[in-house]
Formats: C-alpha cells, sequence, structure tokens
C-alpha cells in the first residue's frame, strides 16, 4: 500500500482530538505518534517521520512557533495545520511558517486523510523545477538557483518556503506568461484536492512582501492571473 509505513506526527494539547486521529490514521495504513505539546514533539521529531499535522493553540509553544523554528533549522517536513483559527491572517501566518496545507477545525476525518495523503504524495513525487537551458534564472535583480533552491533579491540572499519557491521559480521562469490561480494548482498542487484561491492569494502575498523593491515584477492581470516580469 503507497502510504503504508509513512510516519505521522500529531501534535494536539487535546487527547480526545489525538486519540481520533491517530486511531483513524492507523486504520488508514499509517504509522503513528503523537505529542500533546510543540516542546515534546521537538524531542522526538525524526527524519523517519513524514508529516506533521499541527494544532495552532497549545500551551506553551504554538504552532505557529514550533513551525517557524523547524524552517529556521532547515527541516522542511510537511506541515498541515489543524486549528479553528481560520481568517485570513491566520492563513497568511500559517503559510508564511512554511505550511503545506491547513485544515480548519471542526473537520472530517475523511477530509484529514485525503489532505495528508496528498501531501505526502506530492512531496515524495516533487521533482526540481527545470528551465530549457539554466539551472539559474535571473530576472532583473532577482536571481534563482533552481538546484541550490536559493533566491537572491538585489543580490541579497532571501529565505522562502518550498511552495513559494516553487511559485516565484515557475514565475520567474516564464516572463511574461500570465498563470491563473487554477494554472497554479494545476502545476504546483498535483493530487491535492481541497486547494482553494485564497491558498495561491496568500502564497502570493508572501512571496511579494519577500521580494521587497522588485515585488513591482509579480503583478496580477486583474480577471487573468499573475505574471512575472522585469518592469524597466
Amino acid at each position: 500500500m503507497y502510504i503504508m509505513d509513512r510516519k505521522i506526527l500529531i501534535v494536539d494539547d487535546e487527547a480526545d482530538i489525538r486519540d481520533i486521529l491517530q486511531f483513524n490514521l492507523e486504520n488508514a495504513g499509517f504509522n503513528v505518534e503523537t505529542a500533546s505539546s510543540a516542546e515534546e514533539a521537538m524531542a522526538v521529531l525524526s527524519n523517519r517521520h513524514s508529516l506533521i499535522l499541527l494544532d495552532v493553540m497549545m500551551h506553551g509553544m504554538s504552532g505557529f512557533q514550533m513551525a517557524a523554528r523547524l524552517r529556521e533549522e532547515g527541516n522542511m517536513i510537511p506541515i498541515i495545520f489543524l486549528t479553528a483559527k481560520d481568517t485570513q491572517d491566520d492563513l497568511l501566518t500559517g503559510f508564511s511558517t512554511g505550511a503545506d496545507d491547513y485544515i480548519p477545525k471542526p473537520f472530517s476525518i475523511q477530509e484529514v486523510i485525503a489532505r495528508v495523503t496528498a501531501v505526502i504524495r506530492r512531496t515524495e513525487a516533487a521533482s526540481p523545477l527545470q528551465t530549457p537551458n539554466s539551472d539559474i534564472v535571473k530576472v532583473g535583480k532577482v536571481e534563482i538557483d533552481i538546484q541550490k533552491k536559493t533566491v537572491l533579491v538585489e543580490d541579497q540572499p532571501v529565505q522562502f518556503s518550498k511552495k513559494e519557491f516553487e511559485i516565484l521559480s515557475l514565475l520567474a521562469s516564464n516572463p511574461g506568461k500570465i498563470f491563473s490561480r487554477d494554472d497554479l494548482i494545476t502545476e504546483l498542487w498535483k493530487d491535492a484536492p481541497y486547494v482553494l484561491d485564497r491558498t495561491v492569494d496568500v502564497h502570493i502575498a508572501r512571496i511579494r512582501s519577500k521580494l521587497g523593491a522588485c515585488k513591482v515584477y509579480l503583478t496580477n492581470r486583474s480577471g487573468y492571473g499573475y505574471t512575472f516580469n522585469q518592469v524597466d
């Protein structure tokens, strides 16, 4: 079975939620470990884990803080937030920490299983984006190294989450080409059944923020989609 032996770490301070998720994910074929706090999760997390289901509001370190710390340490394990917080600001905060998906509470077990499976599949199947002639994509004052997964903005290194990097690389590799939200979802969220347009918009907002003065390169053509091009 495809998902057999994929180890999921559930992090939630509510025992009932941990138990329900563990029971159903194990029935779906996953290997599951649980933690009642972000601090406990950080202690048990290893490269044997394939994904983290992470509650946001917990005593001590929050889910957002844990995710941010992992990304700062270079740990790019897929993270799906489970939370009752579902405002635009909360989505922005979640994705800015490098989250791969975001499931608001209350949720259905079927939805959780579907999203976990989709995120693991696309993470394991992901291959580096390539350009026809070079591993270096340069548009104006933005330089992207496809192989090293690094970005220079005005000669300064800027950190992007995995999904932000994929979006930026795709747009910058095709300067002037307009990508609709559906185009981006189809290209970069393969096998993900629940990705919404606002998910794309949140990622785009984060990318533009990190581009600083170069954010003018990334524009929204109203009614059409997003494009990346040097602005003289």
